[in-house]
């Protein structure tokens, strides 16, 4: 097994005694070439247009987000001619949620079965139908349906993206380029807020300014799938699927980016890289043949499979350990309550007395987008673990003050949502520098880490352990969306803002119980940390 830092992303297995041999002797003169000290080179051009490409699916999932707070607060009676209560505001929002755990079992078979690349490329038609369907809604029903269309693609796109990412991406730079992902998805906010802005501002807002904001969500997947056209699949799928001399150009055009090397130290690079993959991909046919041995006819192969890599989820410590880890991260990232800040966030300002809500919004996005390229910088550096407990405090205290301003916004007894306030502007700017403390936290650790999920699963049960934790994801994005508003109704804005705080307590707890550092650690020593009866927090 080779232990190279510029390797794909490639989890831990046992290889026979031969191949062992043949891999470690290929990347044993890979180091020699490098006067035996580890050379990290930056990544190359290709390797950055890879990340940009699939990273367009961020920037859609991101404006979905953004736009649809701007949306809320501008239909007015254009849908079923009559005002929108909060009931269907929570209905539209957490449908988008709810199609994308629907979505997550499929999309986990087809990137094993179709491939990565085409699982982005399903995901953007969807985009397209989702966005053209919402700009022509007449109906609350409609509107639901184009949102539900769009939640089955964000949660294609939000599974197999940073997945496509990490398979990719050398090993040094790996948690970096899996943040571009989350960097596209707050600029896609960004842009969502000022789009929304522009429309709300200087356009019909109740009769074609909404349309338009939601229909323009069709013009990056057009472009996604332009670019996607010409970048190739991931190396370890082709050699899965028996491809392996594509795979081996994939490779050597990511290897290129180390200008330092001579072409025959790369080429070694390139084939001790190419044979770990083999070895590990046939290893892994050979346990699924084992495992389904008897199980029934050969057209049932790709479900025995999907249930053999289930049961070996659960069945070995080590992957139980894994998922319990991604689940936790994946699970508090929705349930601290963030997206439904970002969701209902001109709501909120519109109810503290703002004036121009979707432009307060914008500040609190644009925090997002500058604390998530801080993160881009830092992650690699400072680790995964120590990012998460250096930020989650001040999430905590964000949330607190946030809580306290709103002690002080007298609401109306009404919809809760109406534009009107009675309160005294010093809430309401307590609440926003409140709620940008707490968005600044969010972007440095907990918005970013819980996509380094991958590195955590062994190859057999990656796809599928990362598709059940993303699951986890969209199943709290789903409550918390649609638990917001009434729950600011039942127990007030103030407790509500509390009840986060306590959750982000209680996970920093758990953080710092079970969750190892892994930045900087090969795949093979990241899964090692997780036998050890201590789960490898040092």
């Amino acid at each position: 097994m080779t232990d190279n830092p510029e390797e794909p992303l490639i989890a831990n297995t046992q290889s026979t005694e031969g191949d062992q041999h043949d891999g470690s002797h290929d990347v044993e003169h890979a180091h020699e070439s490098r006067g035996g000290k580890q050379h990290i080179s930056p990544p190359g051009l290709f390797i950055w247009l890879l990340t940009f490409s699939a990273g367009i699916s961020g920037l859609l999932f991101g404006y979905d987000t953004g736009v649809i707070s701007a949306t809320l607060v501008s239909i007015g009676t254009s849908l079923s001619h009559r005002p929108l209560t909060s009931l269907d505001k929570s209905v539209i929002t957490s449908c988008t949620s709810l199609f994308a755990l629907l979505v997550l079992p499929f999309a986990s078979s087809l990137a094993d079965d179709r491939g990565r690349k085409r699982v982005v490329l399903f995901a953007d038609t969807l985009f397209i139908i989702g966005a053209l369907c919402q700009a022509a809604s007449r109906t609350v029903e409609v509107m639901v349906v184009g949102r539900s269309v769009v939640g089955i693609a964000i949660g294609a796109a939000s599974f197999v993206t940073p997945l496509y990412i990490a398979e990719l991406a050398p090993a040094t730079h790996r948690g970096r380029l899996v943040t571009m992902n989350i960097v596209f998805i707050t600029l896609g906010q960004v842009v969502a807020y000022v789009v929304g802005w522009i429309f709300g501002t200087y356009g019909s807002p109740e009769t074609t300014g909404w349309r338009w904001m939601v229909g323009l969500g069709a013009v990056p997947a057009v472009f996604q799938v332009v670019i996607l056209l010409w970048m190739p699949e991931s190396p370890r799928w082709l050699v899965k699927e028996g491809r392996s001399e594509e795979a081996r150009e994939v490779i050597a055009r990511i290897a290129a980016g180390d200008d330092a090397q001579d072409p025959s130290s790369t080429r070694r690079e390139v084939d001790a890289v190419l044979k770990s993959i083999e070895i590990e991909v046939r290893e892994e046919a050979t346990a699924m043949r084992l495992g389904s041995a008897g199980a029934g006819h050969a057209n049932e192969n790709a479900v025995n499979a999907w249930m053999e890599a289930m049961r070996e989820l659960f069945r070995v410590r080590r992957n139980r350990r894994a998922l319990a880890i991604a689940c936790l991260l994946q699970g508090l990232q929705q349930l601290c309550g963030f997206n439904s800040l970002m969701y209902f966030s001109a709501t909120i300002f519109t109810m503290v007395g703002f004036s121009e809500p979707t432009l307060t919004s914008l500040v609190v996005a644009i925090t997002n987008f500058a604390f998530t390229l801080v993160a881009l910088v830092l992650i690699d550096r400072v680790g995964r673990r120590r990012i998460l407990l250096w930020s989650l405090p001040f999430m905590i205290a964000g949330l607190v003050l946030a809580g306290y301003g709103f002690s002080f916004i007298e609401l109306p007894d009404s919809e809760i949502s109406s534009p009107s306030t009675t309160g005294g502007q010093g809430g309401a700017v307590t609440i926003l520098v409140s709620i940008m403390i707490y968005v600044a936290g969010y972007a440095i650790g907990l918005g970013n880490v819980p996509w380094m999920q991958s590195e955590l699963f062994s190859l057999n049960v990656r796809s599928v352990g990362s598709g059940v934790a993303t699951a986890t994801n969209w199943s709290a994005n789903f409550v918390v969306g649609l638990t917001f508003l009434p729950l600011m109704e039942a127990l007030s804005p103030s407790w509500t803002f509390v009840l986060y705080a306590v959750i982000c307590a209680v996970g920093y707890g758990l953080i710092w119980t079970v969750y190892p550092e892994t930045a900087g650690l090969s795949l093979e020593d990241a899964a090692t940390l997780l036998e050890a009866d201590d789960w490898g927090v040092r």
